[in-house]
């Protein structure tokens, strides 16, 4: 399943990556500010879109050096 996701990323563009990864930003910061005044039920939802951030990121570093 894992492998699938970073399939999936892979398989879009640079720009597909950073709107995606503005949104998942995003998402973190909202969950934080929830979590922050006990609105967070699900708090392993943080640690989700942190992971995925990083795969986000990943793949991103991975195209830029595939195009130097």
């Amino acid at each position: 399943m894992k492998n699938n996701i970073v399939n999936d990323l892979r398989a879009k563009s640079i720009a597909d990556l950073q709107d995606e990864l503005v949104s998942a930003k995003k998402e973190l910061f909202n969950l934080r500010f929830q979590n922050a005044t006990n609105q967070l039920d699900n708090t392993s939802r943080i640690k989700e879109v942190r992971k995925n951030i990083a795969k986000i990121q990943t793949v991103i570093t991975e195209k830029a050096k595939i195009a130097e």
